[in-house]
């Protein structure tokens, strides 16, 4: 099982490795760079190479690495959206310098368009940031996050999030990054037992087991359906720990990496919250 948590990267990215390995995380996620600016610097190949070598040594993976709040691919502005390529081009250029396996991306909001003129601008955005890249030959993929479905929100139902899958996939490496707090505040039941089976059902039948590579593991302070992105501790919030026992020992799900976005309140809540997603696993 590939149990971690978010970590952040202050003294260096290569830190992350033997950190996520004290508090028991054998896969992690990051930020390349800060997540509200839009300038980056590049990777340190030292760092890169160290990072590379401590994964090795000490199994840990896969890599996992968040894009920026600020891009929106989808955008109505073409300001942004053309800001949003070209950060979004520096993340993935960031991803492949450290060796990461996925990039995961919002995809955006279409506020001031129609559903399917924000779907057609974010696959368009989104191949003109890879175009020319070298992923070939990689473990790279970009992964689509489902998102809590607020109004304009793209990616608030799966089938969103498939369609995008869909046209991407013939132009980059894409896969799906499922968050557990996103799919219960934007109305699925992954609650109850019955819910939660239909709730896999749509998985299956439109994104497929095997295209969801990573979960993002977050309970929620916010009501099923509330569209409200509020992350709480593991069997803390309105989801409660069997949903998450359920989810980690699914074996459609054996492949994924199951990582915690939970908050940090106070020292000790990342492990804290990786120890109890590990106490889960039968």
């Amino acid at each position: 099982m590939r149990i971690g948590v978010h970590l952040g990267t202050s003294g260096g990215v290569s830190n992350t490795i033997p950190r996520a390995q004290e508090i028991g995380a054998n896969t992690l996620q990051i930020f390349s760079s800060s997540p509200r600016m839009w300038r980056a610097p590049k990777v340190d190949p030292e760092q890169a190479k160290r990072l590379q070598e401590l994964r090795a040594q000490l199994d840990v993976g896969p890599l996992v690495i968040h894009t920026s709040y600020l891009v929106n691919v989808c955008s109505q502005s073409e300001e942004v959206r053309q800001k949003s390529i070209t950060a979004f081009r520096g993340e993935i250029e960031r991803a492949l310098a450290l060796g990461a396996e996925y990039l995961v991306l919002h995809p955006g909001s279409w506020k001031g368009l129609s559903r399917d003129e924000g779907l057609k601008l974010a696959a368009e955005s989104i191949e003109k940031a890879i175009d020319g890249l070298p992923w070939q030959g990689t473990a790279f993929h970009i992964a689509i996050e489902n998102t809590a479905g607020s109004e304009c929100s793209l990616g608030g139902n799966f089938e969103q999030v498939a369609e995008l899958v869909e046209r991407l996939k013939r132009h980059a490496p894409v896969a799906v990054c499922l968050d557990t707090c996103h799919t219960h505040v934007s109305g699925y039941d992954i609650v109850t037992p019955e819910g939660y089976a239909e709730t896999m059902n749509q998985v299956a039948a439109t994104l497929t087991f095997d295209a969801v590579r990573v979960w993002h593991c977050n309970d929620a302070k916010a009501a099923r359906g509330s569209k409200l992105d509020r992350h709480e501790h593991i069997g803390e919030g309105t989801i409660g720990l069997e949903p998450f026992r359920w989810l980690l020992n699914d074996p459609r799900f054996a492949h994924c990496a199951f990582i915690a976005e939970t908050p940090v309140d106070e020292p000790g809540d990342e492990e804290r919250n990786v120890r109890v997603l590990k106490s889960l696993v039968k």
